[in-house]
C-alpha cells in the first residue's frame, strides 16, 4: 500500500491558499433543459465546504461532472491544486487527480473484510509478489484506531453498524488521496454521508471528516441537514434551480438564513398547524418485548401522531418492526378494533391485512426496488387490484400512479422512470404516496425525512397532518427532535429498551426531548409527562379487557 493516511501522523495542514479544486462556469443541459447554470466553486485545502440546495437544484449534477460521469457544457474549466485539467474527465481521471468520492450507498463490498475494502487493487507486493498480510492488517488496524474504530481489520463489512460502515468508506476515500511531503492533498467529496445515520452516530463521523481536513484535505460536504452544515463546515455554497445563489462563511448564516436562500422565500411555517386527535382508539399495544425493547405498552387514538425517540441502540426504532412482524418479537400483543394479535407470530402480510403499514428508515435497502420503475414501486402493495381476469391493466395502473406523483409533487412525475434515478427526496415522496394510497389505520414511519431537503420535508409534514385530520394514526420513530416536537401529539423517550418518559403539551419541546434522551438512566426525570408508576399502571389496567390472542 502506498504511503498514506494509514501510516502518517495527524495534525498537518496545508498552508497554501491555492484551491484544492477551482471549478468555473460549470453548466449542464439535458435534452434542451438546463439543470446547472454557470456555477463557480472553490474548495480550499483543509476546508470543509458545504454544498446545499433542494432536490433538483443541481448538486448531484455538479458532483457527477467532477466524478467524470457527466460531461459539462462547453466553456467549463477546472483547476486541481492550481493546475488546469482537460474537461470532460474520464471516469478514471478523478482518482489520479486526487479526487475521491463517497456516495450515499458507500460503495463497499459487504462480503469482504475491512482490510480488503481498503486495500483491494492497491496491495503492496512483498517477496515473490506475495501480499504481506500481517503488514497490511497492521496498517489498517492503526488507521482504524486513529479514527476511533475499535474493530478488527478482518471484520466483514456486513457485520458493521451503519455508522462504522460510513466511517470505513470515508477512511478508504481519504487513503486514496495523494500524499506530498507529509501533507494530504486533494478533494474528498461526501454525498449525504449521514443520510442513514442516527443523530448520535453523526458525531463519530464528523470526527473522521475533521481529521481528514486537519491534514490538508479539501472536503466538499453535501447534506440536507442544515444543522450539520452549521456544525461542520467552514463555508457553504447554496444552489437553487441550477444556479449558485451564494457562497459565504457558514458562521455568518443562521439556519433561517440558509432556508431562505435555499427556497428563495421565507419559510414562516415549515411545520403544519396542530390538530386534535379523535377520542376513539385506533391501536392498543401491550407488553411488547424483543432483543432490545422491554415490556412496552401504548395506546394510539385515531388521528394521533405518537413519536418514539432515544439515542442510538436504545430500542425506540425496533418497536415499529416488531409491530409489523418484520423483526421477531419475544412477547406482546396488538389490538386493532375487536381483534387481538399475538406479536410473537406477527408477519408483515398479516399486519398489512389488519391495517398496519411501515415506511422503513432505509428506503433503498428495505423500502423499495431501486432497479424497478416508479410505477412498480408505488403499486407494489396494491398491484393485485389492477388485474382483471389474470391480465394486468397497465393503463389504469399508470393513471393512478400519475395522480399519486402529482399529488405528492414527485419530480419528475414520470411513472415509467427507473426509481433509482430519482433524487432522495423524490424517492421518499413517492414511497409516502405508495403507503398513503392504501389508507392504513396506522402508518409506522421510521426516519421519514432523512436525506430529504427542507422543501420536501415541509410537503411530507403537510401530508402527515392532512391524513391525521382524516383519522389516520401514526407512530413515528425518529432522531429528528425538532420534527418530533412540532409534528407529534406526544413523544415517548427510550433508554436501554425501556420507555422512561413521555412528553406532551407544554413539555413537548425540542430542548426537553434532547434533555430526556441524554439524561443518565439512573437519574429521576422531572418531565411533566413522564411514564411514572401511576401512568404505567393506568396503561396496564386498560389491557385487562384483552383476554386472548389471535
Amino acid at each position: 500500500m502506498p504511503s498514506s493516511l494509514l501510516s502518517r501522523d495527524e495534525g498537518n495542514r496545508s498552508g497554501s491558499e491555492v484551491p484544492a479544486i477551482s471549478a468555473r462556469n460549470f453548466s449542464k443541459t439535458f435534452s434542451g433543459r438546463t439543470v446547472l447554470r454557470s456555477v463557480d466553486l472553490d474548495v480550499l485545502p483543509g476546508e470543509v465546504h458545504g454544498l446545499v440546495g433542494q432536490n433538483g437544484s443541481g448538486k448531484s449534477t455538479f458532483i457527477k461532472i467532477l466524478a467524470g460521469y457527466h460531461s459539462p457544457d462547453p466553456g467549463a474549466s477546472l483547476e486541481v491544486r492550481g493546475e488546469a485539467v482537460s474537461l470532460p474527465l474520464d471516469p478514471g481521471d478523478p482518482r489520479s487527480l486526487g479526487m475521491s468520492f463517497v456516495h450515499q450507498d458507500l460503495g463497499l463490498a459487504d462480503t469482504m473484510s475491512i482490510v480488503d475494502n481498503l486495500c483491494v487493487g492497491r496491495y503492496e507486493a512483498g517477496f515473490a509478489w506475495r501480499i504481506p498480510w500481517r503488514q497490511e492488517r497492521a496498517r489498517v488496524a492503526a488507521a482504524l484506531a486513529r479514527f476511533g474504530l475499535s474493530v478488527s481489520p478482518d471484520t466483514k463489512i456486513s457485520d458493521l453498524r451503519d455508522v462504522e460502515r460510513a466511517m470505513v468508506a470515508i477512511l478508504r476515500a481519504v487513503d486514496q488521496l495523494a500524499v506530498d511531503e507529509g501533507i494530504q492533498h486533494g478533494l474528498l467529496v461526501l454525498d449525504e454521508p449521514t443520510a442513514y445515520l442516527p443523530r448520535d452516530g453523526v458525531d463519530r463521523l464528523f470526527m473522521t471528516i475533521r481529521k481528514a481536513a486537519a491534514v490538508g484535505v479539501g472536503v466538499l460536504f453535501v447534506t440536507h441537514r442544515l444543522e450539520e452544515v452549521q456544525a461542520l463546515t467552514d463555508r457553504v455554497s447554496i444552489l437553487r434551480d441550477g444556479s449558485l445563489v451564494e457562497t459565504a462563511s457558514t458562521a455568518a448564516l443562521s439556519e433561517r438564513d440558509l432556508i431562505q436562500r435555499i427556497l428563495g422565500r421565507t419559510l414562516d411555517e415549515l411545520y403544519p398547524g396542530s390538530h386534535e386527535p379523535q377520542r376513539d382508539l385506533a391501536l392498543s399495544v401491550r407488553n411488547v418485548s424483543g432483543r432490545i425493547v422491554q415490556d412496552f405498552s401504548v395506546d394510539v387514538a385515531r388521528g394521533e401522531v405518537v413519536g418514539l425517540t432515544g439515542l442510538l441502540g436504545m430500542g425506540h426504532d425496533h418497536v415499529l418492526y416488531h409491530l409489523l412482524g418484520a423483526e421477531r418479537a419475544l412477547g406482546g400483543s396488538m389490538s386493532l378494533g375487536s381483534k387481538i394479535h399475538d406479536l410473537r407470530h406477527m408477519q408483515p402480510r398479516k399486519a398489512m391485512a389488519a391495517g398496519i403499514a411501515l415506511l422503513p428508515g432505509n428506503r433503498l435497502r428495505d423500502g423499495s426496488a431501486p432497479p424497478a420503475t416508479v410505477t412498480e414501486n408505488v403499486t407494489l402493495a396494491t398491484v393485485r387490484s389492477y388485474f382483471l381476469r389474470g391480465v394486468l391493466r397497465r393503463r389504469r395502473e399508470r393513471r393512478t400512479v400519475q395522480k399519486i406523483l402529482t399529488k405528492f409533487d414527485v419530480q419528475p412525475p414520470e411513472p415509467g422512470r427507473i426509481f433509482a434515478t430519482l433524487s432522495g427526496g423524490n424517492q421518499q415522496k413517492a414511497l409516502v404516496g405508495k403507503w398513503f394510497q392504501i389508507e392504513p389505520s396506522v402508518l409506522l414511519l421510521h426516519e421519514p425525512t432523512q436525506g430529504v431537503d427542507v422543501g420536501a420535508r415541509g410537503q411530507i409534514f403537510g401530508h402527515i397532518q392532512d391524513a391525521a385530520k382524516a383519522g389516520m394514526s401514526f407512530i413515528l420513530a425518529s432522531t429528528e427532535h425538532e420534527d418530533l416536537a412540532h409534528l407529534c401529539d406526544r413523544v415517548i423517550i427510550f433508554r436501554n429498551g425501556i420507555a422512561v418518559a413521555e412528553l406532551q403539551g407544554d413539555s413537548l419541546t425540542h430542548e426537553r426531548i434532547v434533555e430526556q434522551c441524554f439524561l443518565d438512566e439512573r437519574r429521576p426525570s422531572e418531565a411533566s409527562g413522564d411514564l411514572t408508576k401511576s401512568s404505567l399502571a393506568d396503561q396496564k389496567s386498560q389491557s385487562s379487557r384483552a383476554s386472548g390472542t389471535e
